[in-house]
């Protein structure tokens, strides 16, 4: 695995859950800003609308963290990774880009690695925030049914439908390649390919790929809210970023291929390429104009 992903579902999950179990009922009593152009507004307006604020409840939404205090919303996503940690008293970890401080003197230390942001919204305004309103469901809470009502009629690939957060949040590229695998699906398969069957095991596949990390509390490559690194380890990785290993199901060599913009990992074998068969026999038929035309060149 070359470089560490961004955190996904699985790592903000056990984010939001620890972070709802460790800040609910601490009181922020100041804010301290070394990266302003993470916030959405001025640093002295954003510490000014939540100086004094209760910590009610946090959750999340795909990549999103939703903090709910007694004074708007505070907003949270690690961008390409980073960590938020509680610590005791005034000791910080060596890089930190925001500190909230609670009345019990403790903080919450946020730090990016690459960018983030950190977002103050007003209470009753959480759908005018531009970049979380349109936002889809996370994928785990998808039922087939729902997840077919999002496809039916869809003629884009199917990979690219499981990373558009509009769609459905939280997949990125480190957990596409085992759902796609688990799924059987071709990551270049286009959705008008695809049965209620498919979408099943789909659907079976995106809560089979991403549920064991969140039970392990994300990946290794991740921080918990105390400090400690993730379970979910590269051993528990099935095909993704193996490339040349053995399938671990066929024992064919797993291939690294180009879709797009990205990489994706597939077993030929286990994920082979099914097209529309409007396709087949449009290629078909373009293939035997082709064969003519060849043999009447060679006459």
């Amino acid at each position: 695995m070359k470089g560490d992903p961004m955190p996904e579902l699985p790592e903000i999950t056990s984010r939001a859950r620890e972070m709802n179990k460790a800040l609910v009922g601490k009181k922020i009593s100041s804010i301290e800003v070394l990266q302003p152009r993470c916030l959405n507004v001025p640093a002295g307006k954003f510490e000014a609308a939540l100086r004094g604020a209760e910590i009610r409840a946090v959750t999340n939404r795909g990549k999103w963290i939703f903090a709910e205090t007694t004074r708007g919303w505070l907003l949270l996503n690690l961008g390409m990774g980073g960590e938020v940690l509680l610590v005791k008293g005034k000791t910080l970890p060596a890089k930190w880009r925001l500190v909230i401080r609670f009345s019990d003197r403790t903080a919450l230390s946020i730090n990016f690695w690459w960018f983030g942001y950190v977002h103050y919204v007003p209470a009753g305004k959480l759908g005018g925030h531009a970049m979380t309103r349109s936002l889809g469901p996370n994928a785990v809470d998808l039922a087939p049914e729902d997840l077919w009502a999002r496809i039916e009629g869809r003629r884009g690939g199917v990979k690219a439908f499981l990373l558009d957060q509009t769609r459905l949040a939280g997949i990125g590229n480190a957990y596409v390649h085992d759902i796609l695998f688990l799924a059987g699906l071709h990551p270049r398969r286009t959705l008008n390919t695809l049965d209620r069957d498919d979408v099943r095991k789909l659907a079976a596949a995106i809560r089979d790929g991403l549920l064991p990390s969140i039970k392990k509390g994300g990946a290794f490559y991740e921080l918990s809210l105390h400090g400690k690194k993730g379970g979910f380890r590269k051993a528990d990785i099935l095909i993704g970023y193996r490339e040349n290993e053995d399938c671990p199901t066929c024992g064919a060599k797993i291939k690294k291929i180009k879709t797009g913009s990205t990489s994706s990992f597939i077993c030929p074998r286990c994920q082979p390429l099914k097209v529309a068969r409007g396709a087949t026999r449009l290629r078909v038929a373009n293939g035997a104009k082709g064969a003519r035309s060849a043999r009447r060149g060679s006459r």
